[in-house]
């Protein structure tokens, strides 16, 4: 979870910098979410086109390799218990 943190922190950083400059982000916020979105599931159609075209199960490797790199290994409750604070 703190990583999670400390990025949303940076990034109240930088828009609080960008107000104080009176510019604007770079690219409307919607079009930059939508186009990292595109990059992380187009880096997985060549893993996914050899599973497919290999014959191995393209089910299990969406569920566990694809999903953990698009979305991002979560912290689970271990975590925050096996971490010092």
């Amino acid at each position: 979870m703190k990583p999670y943190l400390l990025s949303l922190a940076a990034g109240l950083l930088v828009g609080v910098i960008y107000s104080l400059l009176n510019v604007r982000s770079p690219a409307p916020p919607t079009i930059a979410l939508v186009g990292l979105l595109g990059i992380l599931l187009g880096e997985q159609v060549i893993p996914v086109a050899k599973r497919l075209f290999g014959g191995e199960s393209v089910v299990s490797y969406l569920r566990t390799g694809c999903a953990n790199h698009v979305m991002g290994r979560l912290p689970d409750a271990q975590d925050n218990e096996s971490r010092p604070s």
